[in-house]
């Protein structure tokens, strides 16, 4: 268990060396358990279903995490009414009501509350700076409300709309760290990791890194780039990182939403238990000390990191009750060829798929357009028949 004793806030945390696990993607874990719809990834679960979205930050908690994020990903209320997405709550419903969810599951352990603000429809299609600044803190005013312990700008293509988002979340006094969904290429206007991460410090993020889009490796590099460049500007920041739990050495500048397998067929991609470990001690190794996972993650993959890095932190999470160190469980298996694959067995594994006539890799595609294209303007109507035909079109010529 970890030590008790009273809280202190992120910055306090990172700044005494603390290591800070993270939790998982709940938008892709909870499409898996029906409380979610693919496409639109809106979180109106948080009011919809409250108990499935406690129990996951439950779960959560057991396996490691220090932070229950709010479940306020895509909760803007542009995003939440795209595109035809029919809604039951307001978005002041879904925020609030996800606020008190996390808290109340934070207060059961050692854990904080982080509320989160994501990139936006408006900007997509090109609203002005104040127009998706006022949408930022139609969401952060909730957070200010139900007093979180601090915020997170999270999944960002674009530094631009990022800066917006961190200025906006400064004003509330609370610590502030902002990720970018971005890959070693930079930004979709390619701004280069470095760059980004000045930019985002100097707009007053004291936590800057990435999350989601590529896989953990991919990201530690791109950590990796974001702290030599603040380093070089002499800017002080902490480090932060919450990969996909898919392997994507395939992936362009877009990430896994390229990738023809994007959403329905990720499966076969997913990261192991042990090479969840090996992603924690690289990250760990790099510098970085906030760690955690994006889509895809699920709690055994934070139980891994928590595992891995059980020494630093001087103690394992209370999921790890069921998981013996390094699969010594398996010492009561009934077969003994399982009983055998022990400790050095795992690490070192290439697992098979299965599926003898699928290739490694894929090729994603790469339609190459970004924020002020006319398919990236964004509508309050459902897509309509001609344009899902146009779409369909453009897809035939694009592969």
């Amino acid at each position: 268990m970890a030590p008790a004793g009273a809280k202190k806030n992120i910055l306090q945390r990172l700044d005494a060396g603390e290591i800070i696990i993270g939790d998982g993607g709940f938008v892709f874990a909870l499409e898996k358990r029906g409380y979610v719809k693919a496409g639109p990834w809106t979180p109106e679960a948080a009011a919809e279903h409250r108990e499935a979205v406690r129990q996951l930050h439950w779960e959560f908690l057991r396996a490691g995490s220090n932070v229950m994020q709010t479940f306020t990903f895509y909760a803007s209320d542009d995003k939440l009414e795209n595109r035809g997405n029919a809604q039951r709550f307001t978005g002041q419903q879904i925020n609030e009501t996800a606020c008190d969810l996390a808290r109340e599951v934070a207060n059961e352990g050692d854990a904080m509350v982080a509320g989160g603000v994501s990139q936006t429809p408006a900007y997509l299609s090109c609203k002005s700076e104040n127009e998706v600044k006022a949408i930022f803190k139609k969401q952060t005013d909730v957070f200010v409300q139900k007093n979180v312990d601090f915020l997170i700008a999270e999944y960002f293509e674009h530094v631009e709309e990022a800066e917006w988002a961190v200025q906006v979340l400064k004003t509330t006094n609370k610590p502030v760290a902002a990720t970018l969904c971005i890959g070693p290429e930079g930004d979709l206007n390619g701004v280069s990791p470095g760059d980004c991460a000045v930019r985002l410090v100097k707009a007053g993020a004291q936590i800057v890194g990435v999350n989601c889009h590529f896989d953990p490796m991919t990201c530690v590099k791109t950590v990796k780039m974001m702290k030599e460049g603040v380093e070089k500007a002499r800017l002080k920041a902490h480090f932060m990182i919450q990969p996909l739990a898919y392997h994507t050495p395939d992936c362009n500048c877009q990430g896994f939403i390229d990738l023809p397998e994007f959403p329905f067929s990720l499966e076969p991609r997913t990261l192991t238990r042990w090479d969840m470990q090996r992603y924690a001690r690289e990250a760990y190794n790099a510098g970085i000390r906030y760690i955690g996972g994006c889509c895809g993650f699920e709690p055994y993959h934070i139980r891994a990191l928590s595992e891995e890095l059980a020494p630093e932190r001087g103690f394992l999470p209370d999921a790890s009750e069921k998981h013996g160190n390094w699969s010594s469980g398996l010492e009561m298996h009934t077969k003994p060829w399982v009983r055998a694959r022990y400790r050095n067995y795992w690490p070192f594994r290439k697992p098979a798929s299965g599926q003898p006539l699928c290739p490694s890799m894929s090729t994603p595609d790469g339609w190459g357009i970004t924020k002020g294209h006319v398919d990236l303007m964004q509508q309050k109507e459902a897509t309509s028949q001609l344009q899902l035909k146009a779409l369909f079109e453009k897809a035939k010529t694009s592969h």
